[in-house]
């Protein structure tokens, strides 16, 4: 379970929401929920403790685990702007020059 406060979160979607330029709001629901406004209704709360996740994001009714924060900011940006194309970072094992 991440040790990251809620209210931390909630100002963290206000600032990412203004930075993005995208229409919309953050507010703070209760002491386990952040909701942010805009075109689409999204929660964003502490996944259970028993979970690998750490996050939990729900977009319209649909729920998605996420492992950080950065994840968290990409499914929100994703739902929220859709002209955002978001690149994903993969990582291997495997020699920096191929023998």
């Amino acid at each position: 379970m991440s040790g990251v406060p809620i209210a931390l979160v909630h100002a963290l979607m206000s600032e990412s929401l203004a930075a993005w330029g995208v229409a919309g709001h953050a507010e703070l629901a209760s002491d386990c929920a952040v909701i942010v406004a805009g075109k689409k209704q999204i929660g964003i709360e502490r996944a259970p403790a028993d979970s690998m996740f750490r996050w939990v994001v729900t977009i319209d009714g649909r729920t998605r685990p996420a492992l950080s924060l950065l994840a968290v900011l990409r499914q929100v940006r994703e739902a929220l702007d859709p002209g955002y194309s978001g690149s994903r970072l993969r990582v291997a094992i495997a020699p920096l020059v191929p023998s």
